[in-house]
C-alpha cells in the first residue's frame, strides 16, 4: 500500500463516520457497569450493581464501594477512580445503590439499627451482594474489600463491624464510626460537631455487632478532609479510637509520613490508617490524569488532591503486592514508605500515534475513536496526529501512560 493512502486511510475513516457513513471496525471491549438482580432475599431493598473488568481471572480481589447522599452507583463508578484501578490490576467492583422510597436523599440508613445489624436490612443486602459475586464470579473471598463516601463509610463501617468474617480491609471517606447514631435526630449530632467516647467505649460497639466473634479482623484505613463541615474531621479520631481499640494496637501512631496534595498518613500499627487531606472540604479524594498515580474526575463530592483509590487499592495489595495480615504484629518503622508494596511487573511503553497503535495491536478503533486494548481506555481519534503512551501491563492488556512513556 502506497505510503500516503496508509496516512489518509485514518482521516477517511474518521470523515466517513462523522457523515453517517458505515465503517468496518474492531469491536469495542464489552465491560459495562451493569445492574444485578436476584442476587439473594435483599432486606434492605438496595439495587445491586457491578463491574467485571475484560479478562477477570479466577480468584480475583473483590472492592465494594458505596456512595454518598444525592449520589449513585454510576456516579461513584463513574468518578471515584476505583474502574481505572480495577482495569488495570484486575479486580471485580460491586456498587451497592440506595433507592429514593428508603431514603429521600439516597443516603444509606447507617443510622437506623434495623439496617446496621448483622443478620438484616441493608447490611444483610450489601454481604449478599458480596455472596452473589463470589458465586458467580468466582472472586476470591479472602481478598474482599469496602469503601465508600459520606453515608457510603459510614456504611463502610457498619459491614466491617457486622461482618467482619467477610472482608479483608475497609476504607472510611468521610465516614463516622459504628452506632453513632441510632435515629435521625441523632445522626445530625454525630455528624457535626462529633460524639466523643473512650476509645473502650467505641470498641464495645463494634465487638457487640458480632458478639463472641473471636476471628481475624479486617484492617481499617480512615480518609477525612480538615475543612469538612459536612461531617467534622473530630469523627477521623473517634474512628481512629474505635478501630485501634477493636483491632488491639495503641492510640499513638507508630509512624508517619506526608504524601502528595497535603496528605498526610500516621500508621498505627499497620492495622488502622488515618489519612487527613489539608483543606479539603465533604468529598472523596481524586487526582485527575493519565499518570498511574492518578485518578478520578473533580467535581462536587470529588475534590483534585490525591487519588485515594490508588493508595487504598496499593495498601490493599490489589497492584499485585501482597497486604499485611489482618493479625499480623506491627511492623512499620518512623522511615517506612507508606507506598512500599511492589509495583506489578509491566511490559514494554511505547509513545505512537492512534493509528500507529491499532496497526501493532496495542489498541482498536471503533466509530472513528480509537481504545486501549484490554483497559478499553479512550484515546481520542483514529488518526495519525493524536500520540499517547501505551504500558503493557498484561496479555493484550495496555493501559494510557502518557507520562510513562
Amino acid at each position: 500500500m502506497p505510503r500516503i493512502l496508509r496516512f489518509l486511510l485514518p482521516v477517511i475513516a474518521a470523515v466517513a463516520t462523522a457523515i453517517g457513513l458505515t465503517v468496518v471496525s474492531t469491536p469495542a471491549y464489552a465491560a459495562t457497569l451493569t445492574a444485578v438482580s436476584g442476587f439473594g432475599s435483599n432486606p434492605g431493598n438496595l439495587t445491586m450493581y457491578s463491574y467485571r473488568p475484560d479478562g477477570l481471572p479466577a480468584n480475583a480481589p473483590l472492592v465494594v464501594a458505596m456512595h454518598g447522599c444525592t449520589q449513585n452507583a454510576t456516579d461513584y463508578f463513574t468518578n471515584a477512580g476505583w474502574r481505572k484501578y480495577a482495569d488495570l490490576w484486575r479486580f471485580a467492583l460491586v456498587l451497592p445503590e440506595q433507592k429514593s422510597a428508603n431514603n429521600s436523599s439516597s443516603c444509606f440508613n447507617w443510622f437506623e439499627t434495623g439496617d446496621t445489624a448483622r443478620g438484616g436490612g441493608e447490611a444483610l443486602s450489601v454481604k449478599q451482594m458480596v455472596d452473589y459475586a463470589a458465586t458467580n464470579y468466582q472472586v476470591d473471598r479472602g481478598r474482599v474489600y469496602v469503601t465508600g463516601l459520606s453515608a457510603g463509610a459510614a456504611m463502610t463501617a457498619v459491614m466491617l463491624a457486622t461482618y467482619p468474617d467477610v472482608f479483608a480491609g475497609g476504607a472510611i471517606m468521610a465516614g463516622l464510626p459504628y452506632r453513632c447514631a441510632t435515629s435521625t435526630t441523632s445522626a445530625f449530632g454525630c455528624m457535626n460537631p462529633g460524639v466523643d467516647k473512650t476509645p473502650a467505649a467505641w470498641g464495645d460497639l463494634v465487638r457487640g455487632a458480632y458478639s463472641g466473634y473471636s476471628g481475624a479482623r479486617p484492617r481499617v484505613s480512615i480518609w477525612h478532609g480538615t475543612s469538612d463541615t459536612t461531617v467534622a474531621p473530630a469523627n477521623a479520631t473517634e474512628l481512629r479510637d474505635q478501630w485501634t481499640n477493636v483491632l488491639g494496637v495503641s492510640q499513638t501512631p507508630t509512624s508517619t509520613s506526608s504524601l502528595p496534595g497535603g496528605t498526610s498518613l500516621a500508621n498505627y500499627g499497620d492495622k488502622v490508617k488515618v489519612y487527613l487531606v489539608s483543606g479539603m472540604t465533604h468529598a472523596t479524594p481524586v487526582d485527575p490524569g493519565s499518570a498511574t498515580e492518578q485518578c478520578g474526575t473533580a467535581g462536587t463530592y470529588y475534590k483534585d488532591t490525591i487519588c485515594s483509590s490508588y493508595y487504598q487499592a496499593r495498601d490493599w495489595g490489589l497492584d499485585g503486592g501482597a497486604p499485611s495480615s489482618p493479625t499480623a504484629s506491627p511492623t512499620a518503622s518512623p522511615t517506612a514508605s507508606p507506598t512500599a508494596s511492589p509495583t506489578p511487573t509491566a511490559g514494554p511503553c511505547v509513545r505512537a500515534s492512534n493509528y500507529a497503535h491499532v496497526t501493532a495491536g496495542r489498541a482498536h478503533m471503533s466509530g472513528g475513536y480509537t481504545y486501549a486494548n484490554g483497559s478499553n481506555q479512550a484515546m481520542g481519534l483514529y488518526n495519525v496526529f493524536t500520540t499517547h503512551g501505551l504500558q503493557q501491563t498484561g496479555p493484550n492488556f495496555y493501559v494510557v501512560a502518557d507520562t510513562a512513556c
